[in-house]
C-alpha cells in the first residue's frame, strides 16, 4: 500500500493541526494504521494507532487527551487531529500500516508514508 501524508506546518504553541494520510494500492481496511514521529538524531517514536475498523485507538502517554486518531475507510484515509500543541511535539510525522505485532513498535509496520513536518513555536 502507498501512503501519502500531508497537513504539517508551522503553528504556535497551543494551536492545532490536522494531519492526513491517504492510502492507495491495496485494501486499506486490511491494515491497522499508526502515526509515529521523529526528530533529528532520535528514534522514531509511537504516537497513535487505530485498528482496522476504527473502533479502538491507542496513544502514547505524551499525547493522550490532546491528539485524536481517526480513519475513514470509505476514502482510504487516516487522520491525526493534534490540539494544544507544544514545542516538544515538533517532529516529522509519519503514517504507517501494520497487520500484526505490537502496534507501538515501528519495526512491525510494513508500509510508511514519506513524512510531514510539524513545527510548534513557543
Amino acid at each position: 500500500v502507498q501512503l501519502q501524508a500531508s497537513g504539517g506546518g508551522l503553528v504556535q504553541a497551543g494551536g492545532s493541526l490536522r494531519l492526513s494520510c491517504a492510502a492507495s494500492g491495496r485494501t486499506f481496511s486490511n491494515y491497522g494504521m499508526g502515526w509515529f514521529r521523529q526528530t533529528p538524531g532520535k528514534e522514531r517514536n509511537f504516537v497513535a494507532y487505530i485498528i482496522r475498523s476504527g473502533g479502538t485507538t491507542y496513544y502514547a502517554d505524551s499525547v493522550k487527551g490532546r491528539f485524536t486518531i481517526s480513519r475513514d475507510n470509505a476514502v482510504n484515509t487516516v487522520y491525526l487531529q493534534m490540539n494544544s500543541l507544544k514545542p516538544e511535539d515538533t517532529a516529522v510525522y509519519y503514517c504507517a500500516a501494520v497487520t500484526s505485532g505490537s502496534v507501538d513498535n515501528p519495526k512491525n509496520y510494513h508500509y510508511w508514508g514519506q513524512g510531514t513536518e510539524v513545527t510548534v513555536s513557543s
